[in-house]
């Protein structure tokens, strides 16, 4: 089984695939990844799921209760097996799936740093800067005149029997709206962008669709790769107990 990319949801006007028929989805394709003997030669083995989502948000392992949007606008809020923390997927994200098997030299960390420098590459095609932040997941714009750091691609994973699900999202032309909803990830100084709103043009999914799929082809090909430099670390926000009166 080579890398495959699968498209779904991503038609223009198709109103996206529902997340849990995703998941399912996703489950399904991971059993069979599983299953399937990986290539002696080391070439990559899995499928990587390519689509986008109606509006959710999806609440990873990390999530605190309060963080969840009091007036989610309609939009399920789902609790997920993921790592991380909230987040939230629509119309004009692109999300992928790589579902893949990690080869016994590439460590879990190895891999999430070849999936976000996936997507620094796609940004950098299309004329945006960025890069990753250490201590925060995803992939970053530095800081300027027009505002704070601010994530325009968040990554969560789950790996069980040594091969991976769930994966990324990219802003694309998606609604910034929804995000005033929720705090993204628990982080609330900095802000969330996206490559239409950088770039003050339309930024579709199908303009990045190829080269989502081109930098994922080279960089889970597993070899050797120059990272792009990373922007000063910032902390994960702190978890917050609540504490119940009269305790």
């Amino acid at each position: 089984m080579a890398l495959e990319m699968r498209t779904h949801g991503l038609d223009e006007g198709a109103a996206g695939v529902e997340y849990r028929a995703a998941w399912d989805l996703q489950r399904e394709v991971h059993a069979a990844v599983v299953d399937a003997p990986a290539p002696a030669d080391g070439t990559p083995h899995g499928t990587v799921l390519l689509l986008q989502h109606p509006p959710v948000f999806t609440c990873g392992k990390r999530t605190d209760d309060h963080e969840k949007p009091l007036d989610p606008g309609g939009a399920d809020v789902i609790d997920v097996d993921r790592g991380g923390k909230i987040t939230f997927h629509g119309p004009g994200q692109l999300v992928g799936y790589p579902i893949v098997r990690l080869p016994d030299h590439v460590l879990v960390v190895d891999y999430v740093r070849r999936v976000e420098e996936a997507l620094i590459r796609v940004c950098r095609d299309l004329g945006v800067t960025t890069a990753r932040v250490p201590g925060r997941s995803g992939v970053w714009l530095r800081a300027d005149d027009r505002g704070p750091e601010r994530k325009i691609a968040a990554i969560g994973i789950r790996v069980s029997r040594g091969v991976t699900m769930h994966g990324f999202s990219l802003n694309c032309d998606v609604d910034l709206g929804w995000y005033a909803r929720f705090t993204p990830c628990g982080i609330t100084d900095a802000g969330v962008t996206s490559l239409s709103a950088e770039l003050g043009r339309d930024v579709t999914i199908a303009d990045v669709l190829p080269l989502v799929e081109h930098h994922l082809r080279d960089l889970l090909a597993w070899a050797p790769y120059d990272a792009t430099p990373d922007y000063e670390a910032r902390p994960e926000p702190p978890r917050i107990a609540l504490v119940t009166p009269g305790r």
